[in-house]
Protein backbone atom coordinates (compact mmCIF):
# COMPACT_ATOMS: atom_id res chain seq x y z
CA UNK A 1 0.00 0.00 0.00
CA UNK A 2 1.49 3.44 -1.03
CA UNK A 3 1.41 5.72 2.28
CA UNK A 4 -0.90 8.92 2.17
CA UNK A 5 0.93 12.40 1.34
CA UNK A 6 2.14 14.45 4.90
CA UNK A 7 0.00 17.37 2.89
CA UNK A 8 -3.06 17.37 1.16
CA UNK A 9 -4.65 20.89 0.23
CA UNK A 10 -8.15 22.33 -0.46
CA UNK A 11 -9.37 25.42 -1.36
CA UNK A 12 -9.19 26.64 2.12
CA UNK A 13 -7.20 24.52 3.99
CA UNK A 14 -4.16 22.82 4.54
CA UNK A 15 -4.02 19.21 5.65
CA UNK A 16 -0.60 18.13 7.22
CA UNK A 17 0.56 14.91 9.16
CA UNK A 18 -0.41 14.83 12.90
CA UNK A 19 2.66 16.35 15.06
CA UNK A 20 3.60 16.18 18.69
CA UNK A 21 4.08 19.89 18.25
CA UNK A 22 0.65 20.33 17.38
CA UNK A 23 0.03 19.88 21.19
CA UNK A 24 -1.28 22.73 22.83
CA UNK A 25 -3.28 24.27 19.88
CA UNK A 26 -4.97 20.67 19.92
CA UNK A 27 -5.61 20.78 23.17
CA UNK A 28 -7.01 24.27 23.60
CA UNK A 29 -8.65 24.45 20.26
CA UNK A 30 -10.95 21.11 20.77
CA UNK A 31 -9.52 18.23 23.21
CA UNK A 32 -10.73 19.67 26.10
CA UNK A 33 -14.06 20.83 24.98
CA UNK A 34 -17.23 18.43 25.83
CA UNK A 35 -19.03 19.84 23.21
CA UNK A 36 -16.97 18.51 20.54
CA UNK A 37 -15.77 15.53 22.03
CA UNK A 38 -19.66 14.21 22.51
CA UNK A 39 -20.22 11.54 20.48
CA UNK A 40 -16.24 10.26 20.31
CA UNK A 41 -14.91 7.30 22.03
CA UNK A 42 -12.75 8.94 24.22
CA UNK A 43 -12.90 11.26 27.03
CA UNK A 44 -12.25 15.01 27.01
CA UNK A 45 -8.56 15.66 27.73
CA UNK A 46 -7.99 16.43 30.89
CA UNK A 47 -3.75 17.96 30.42
CA UNK A 48 -2.18 18.56 28.08
CA UNK A 49 -0.24 15.44 28.53
CA UNK A 50 -3.29 13.47 27.53
CA UNK A 51 -2.94 15.22 23.95
CA UNK A 52 0.78 15.10 23.61
CA UNK A 53 0.22 11.33 24.53
CA UNK A 54 -2.37 11.00 21.76
CA UNK A 55 -0.37 12.89 19.49
CA UNK A 56 2.69 10.36 20.09
CA UNK A 57 0.34 7.87 19.08
CA UNK A 58 -0.32 9.45 16.32
CA UNK A 59 2.69 9.76 15.04
CA UNK A 60 3.73 5.74 15.85
CA UNK A 61 0.51 5.02 13.98
CA UNK A 62 1.68 6.83 10.63
CA UNK A 63 5.05 5.69 10.63
CA UNK A 64 3.67 1.67 11.16
CA UNK A 65 1.49 2.40 8.41
CA UNK A 66 -1.36 1.42 10.45
CA UNK A 67 -3.60 5.08 10.69
CA UNK A 68 -3.30 8.58 9.22
CA UNK A 69 -4.24 11.79 11.07
CA UNK A 70 -3.98 14.84 9.72
CA UNK A 71 -4.27 18.25 11.41
CA UNK A 72 -6.10 20.35 9.07
CA UNK A 73 -5.54 24.49 9.16
CA UNK A 74 -6.99 27.20 7.59
CA UNK A 75 -4.69 28.76 5.10
CA UNK A 76 -5.71 32.82 5.38
CA UNK A 77 -4.97 32.34 9.64
CA UNK A 78 -2.57 29.29 9.91
CA UNK A 79 -5.02 28.32 12.50
CA UNK A 80 -5.96 24.48 13.86
CA UNK A 81 -9.18 23.82 12.96
CA UNK A 82 -9.44 20.04 13.15
CA UNK A 83 -8.49 16.35 12.56
CA UNK A 84 -8.82 13.74 10.06
CA UNK A 85 -8.15 9.93 10.34
CA UNK A 86 -7.95 7.24 7.89
CA UNK A 87 -7.44 3.56 8.83
CA UNK A 88 -7.16 1.70 5.96
CA UNK A 89 -8.35 -2.07 5.94
CA UNK A 90 -8.22 -4.84 3.30
CA UNK A 91 -9.95 -2.65 0.54
CA UNK A 92 -11.17 0.19 2.29
CA UNK A 93 -10.57 3.22 4.91
CA UNK A 94 -12.48 4.26 7.62
CA UNK A 95 -12.55 7.53 8.46
CA UNK A 96 -12.79 9.28 11.68
CA UNK A 97 -13.02 13.44 12.16
CA UNK A 98 -13.21 16.15 14.53
CA UNK A 99 -13.28 20.12 14.30
CA UNK A 100 -13.43 22.81 16.84
CA UNK A 101 -16.48 24.09 18.16
CA UNK A 102 -15.37 27.61 16.64
CA UNK A 103 -15.28 26.46 13.33
CA UNK A 104 -18.29 24.46 12.72
CA UNK A 105 -21.20 25.22 10.07
CA UNK A 106 -18.29 26.38 7.62
CA UNK A 107 -18.35 23.73 5.41
CA UNK A 108 -14.71 23.03 5.86
CA UNK A 109 -15.51 19.53 7.44
CA UNK A 110 -16.95 18.66 4.00
CA UNK A 111 -13.90 19.95 1.97
CA UNK A 112 -11.31 17.90 4.03
CA UNK A 113 -13.35 14.95 3.88
CA UNK A 114 -14.18 15.23 0.17
CA UNK A 115 -10.58 15.60 -0.30
CA UNK A 116 -9.09 12.61 1.76
CA UNK A 117 -11.67 10.46 0.20
CA UNK A 118 -10.60 11.40 -3.25
CA UNK A 119 -7.07 10.37 -2.56
CA UNK A 120 -7.91 6.89 -1.30
CA UNK A 121 -10.33 6.35 -4.09
CA UNK A 122 -7.86 7.03 -5.86
CA UNK A 123 -5.23 4.25 -4.58
CA UNK A 124 -5.12 0.94 -6.34
CA UNK A 125 -7.07 -1.67 -4.51
CA UNK A 126 -9.01 0.70 -2.19
CA UNK A 127 -12.87 0.60 -3.28
CA UNK A 128 -14.55 2.29 -0.53
CA UNK A 129 -14.24 4.77 2.18
CA UNK A 130 -16.67 5.04 4.91
CA UNK A 131 -18.00 6.55 8.02
CA UNK A 132 -20.17 6.35 11.20
CA UNK A 133 -21.72 8.38 13.52
CA UNK A 134 -23.56 8.39 16.24
CA UNK A 135 -27.35 8.51 15.63
CA UNK A 136 -27.71 11.67 17.00
CA UNK A 137 -25.32 13.41 15.41
CA UNK A 138 -27.26 15.03 13.07
CA UNK A 139 -24.25 17.71 12.57
CA UNK A 140 -22.15 14.86 11.31
CA UNK A 141 -24.47 12.43 8.95
CA UNK A 142 -25.14 15.59 7.02
CA UNK A 143 -21.44 16.46 6.54
CA UNK A 144 -20.89 13.21 4.92
CA UNK A 145 -23.67 13.47 2.69
CA UNK A 146 -22.57 16.82 1.39
CA UNK A 147 -19.05 14.82 1.26
CA UNK A 148 -20.51 12.67 -1.31
CA UNK A 149 -21.26 9.74 1.55
CA UNK A 150 -24.16 7.88 0.66
CA UNK A 151 -26.28 6.19 3.85
CA UNK A 152 -25.97 2.31 4.07
CA UNK A 153 -27.87 1.77 7.23
CA UNK A 154 -27.90 1.93 11.31
CA UNK A 155 -24.81 0.03 12.93
CA UNK A 156 -27.01 -1.53 16.13
CA UNK A 157 -25.17 -1.26 19.42
CA UNK A 158 -21.84 0.08 17.50
CA UNK A 159 -19.59 2.08 19.16
CA UNK A 160 -19.02 2.95 23.50
CA UNK A 161 -19.56 7.45 23.31
CA UNK A 162 -18.35 7.52 27.42
CA UNK A 163 -19.43 10.85 27.29
CA UNK A 164 -22.95 9.86 26.71
CA UNK A 165 -23.61 6.50 28.68
CA UNK A 166 -21.78 3.41 29.16
CA UNK A 167 -23.67 0.93 26.78
CA UNK A 168 -22.82 0.77 22.92
CA UNK A 169 -24.88 3.23 20.80
CA UNK A 170 -26.31 2.89 17.44
CA UNK A 171 -24.46 4.53 14.40
CA UNK A 172 -25.42 6.06 10.96
CA UNK A 173 -23.20 4.49 8.26
CA UNK A 174 -21.91 6.24 4.78
CA UNK A 175 -19.25 5.13 2.85
CA UNK A 176 -18.12 6.10 -0.66
CA UNK A 177 -17.13 3.60 -3.14
CA UNK A 178 -15.47 3.37 -6.37
CA UNK A 179 -17.11 1.72 -9.85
Amino acid sequence: MKLPPDELETARLLLRRASTTDAAAVFEGWAQDPDVTRFLVWRPHQSIEDTLSFLSQCEAAWNQGEEFVWMFEEKTTGQLVGSLSARPGAHGVSLGYLMARDSWGQGLMTEALRSVANWWLGREGIFRVWATCDVENLASARVLERAGFSLEGTLRRWDLHPNIGTEPRDALCYSRVRG
